[in-house]
């Protein structure tokens, strides 16, 4: 269909991008089904812009070579948060980055439904990262296209307000104490450490005096700060970022999950070659509790 110019109508029907793609109706039903394809649906049938079909089309062509956008989610973080302005800053108007710090397991849905690009996961200690990460990963049927690349690892703890500092030192003090604790929203990898950390004391959530929930590290570490609560689990750089108190309980893996193709997009490139920069080392340092020595190391693949 043309509109009166002559010129290519801006907007197709099913039938029309089914012929424009050398597809059957049923695939791009499919397809926008998934959100895989830009489409809109207007009282009740589907439409689908020209313009983003043919950019679709052509980001797909090449493996997402061209595209302008990196949506990272899942685990949140303060050096990945800094390698995200950095990016931001390097590409200013040419890109959008956007990091969205969302939990391990909702990360990993959106990344599943076509939501982003690329999703930071942890969940439990590092020696055993390898085995745990591909199998929280074959919890979705879309994992044959994902692949795993380690970013860094970091050191996981127990956060606490600075009036503490002096009196608890150790888990066992913690435990014994009745503080107010601010736990993480339910499958948050830093709630699943903690999970582990309780288990080895005999102990578990209920044991504790739960004061607040918080949906990312940094909002926990405000309400130490708040004086809303008295511990909290997270990294130890988010304590060093709040000025907390911080008690470590093990390193564990912090890694990026993202599709085959993704794996080749000059902007994720451009994430890799930040982590292994001087300045992100010297960032770490800053921070504290990271080790960045197999940064940007594939750690699995499908097949």
């Amino acid at each position: 269909m043309t509109s009166t110019s002559g010129d290519p109508a801006p907007f197709m029907t099913v039938r029309q991008v089914a012929a424009y793609l050398n597809l059957n109706q049923k695939t791009v039903y499919a397809l926008v089904s998934d959100g895989r394809i830009p489409g809109t649906k207007i009282t009740g049938k589907w439409t689908f812009p020209r313009e983003l079909v043919d950019r679709w089309l052509l980001e797909s062509s090449h493996g997402g070579l061209l595209t302008d956008r990196l949506v990272v989610v899942g685990a949140g973080d303060p050096l990945m948060s800094r390698l995200m302005l950095d990016l931001a800053e390097y590409t200013r108007s040419q890109a959008v980055i956007a990091y969205t710090p969302t939990g391990t397991r909702l990360g990993l849905d959106l990344l599943a439904a076509h939501r982003a690009d690329v999703c930071c996961i942890h969940w439990g200690p590092l020696r055993e990262s390898e085995l745990r990460h591909p199998a929280l990963l074959k919890t979705h049927t879309r994992h044959r296209q994902w692949i795993v690349v380690r970013a860094f690892a970091r050191q996981q703890g127990l956060m606490l307000a600075r009036q503490w500092a002096d009196k608890v030192s150790t888990l066992e003090a913690v435990f014994a104490r009745p503080l107010r604790w601010t736990l993480r929203q339910a499958n948050a990898g830093t709630g699943r450490f903690l999970q582990e950390v309780l288990s080895q004391h005999r102990l578990a959530e209920d044991d504790l005096q739960v004061a607040r929930r918080a949906r990312s590290e940094r909002e926990a570490a405000g309400h130490l700060n708040l004086g809303l609560a008295d511990v909290a689990p997270g990294p130890q750089a988010t304590a060093r970022e709040f000025g907390l108190a911080f008690i470590p309980t093990g390193w564990e893996a912090f890694d990026l999950v993202l599709d085959k193709g993704v794996y080749f997009r000059t902007l994720f490139r451009h994430v890799l070659e930040l982590l292994s920069r001087e300045q992100s080392q010297q960032a770490a340092q800053a921070f504290g509790g990271y080790d960045l020595a197999t940064a940007g190391k594939m750690i699995w693949s499908h097949g």
